[in-house]
């Protein structure tokens, strides 16, 4: 189980990752991930290669699945597109925090249009007045398309991402990669219909739980730990 855990990350990261960026995820020790690794390689659903030299010392080892492991065509399609747009948002913005959240709430706006469209075969209903679980069980169902592996409580009120598809550029680019995520739930939350008060107030919490980020859906306090206060 805890090798099919390390292979279903790789399978959507759009690019190699290291030993590092896995064991923050998966909370597990970088040893015991390196083992599972080794396994994956050996049966050949994992493909093990150099990074490039920067420096002195040996370039470390990234490790990707290998191209028959399979994956979410969706997941791999955002992980990719939100991959390119974070380093974007990094290289060039000179407010990342405000302008991740902002880039992410269209997408998300637009994703659940897409979605709706797509299921419906037409333009996308109103929102109805009163429907927040609704609108928060939605969102959790398009972030489990979206690669999350997400869990909620019954009230779809705390959310825990078990996956990240941008896992290594969540690594180098935090500030941006997670503030995007939390943007396309604050986008979807919106064009489902809920109120403006617990849209603004979800909050991310990137790696605070054992193996997942944690995803607040209803209004409460803030603290300090949150991400994307506003």
């Amino acid at each position: 189980m805890a090798r099919a855990r390390v292979l279903d990350v790789l399978t959507d990261q759009p690019e190699p990752c290291t030993v590092t960026a896995l064991s923050e995820l998966t909370r597990q020790h970088p040893n015991t991930i390196r083992e599972h690794l080794d396994g994956l390689v050996d049966d050949r659903l994992a493909v093990r290669t150099r990074a490039p030299a920067h420096g002195r010392g040996r370039p470390a080892w990234l490790y990707g699945a290998a191209p028959d492991a399979g994956s979410n065509p969706g997941a791999r399609e955002y992980a990719g597109l939100a991959s390119a747009l974070a380093a974007q948002i990094a290289r060039t913005s000179q407010h990342p925090g405000a302008d991740s959240i902002e880039a992410g709430r269209g997408w998300g706006h637009d994703l659940v249009r897409r979605s709706t469209s797509a299921q419906a075969q037409a333009p996308a209903p109103a929102p109805v007045p009163g429907s927040a679980i609704s609108a928060r069980r939605e969102v959790v169902a398009l972030l489990d398309e979206l690669g999350f592996a997400p869990s909620s409580d019954a009230r779809a009120g705390v959310v825990k991402l078990h996956r990240c598809p941008l896992l290594e550029a969540a690594q180098e680019h935090p500030e941006v990669v997670c503030l995007v995520h939390l943007g396309v739930v604050r986008g979807a939350l919106a064009e489902l219909g809920a109120s403006p008060e617990e849209t603004e107030r979800a909050a991310l919490q990137p790696f605070s739980e054992p193996g997942a980020c944690r995803l607040d859906l209803l209004p409460r306090r803030r603290t300090t730990r949150e991400t994307g206060a506003s």
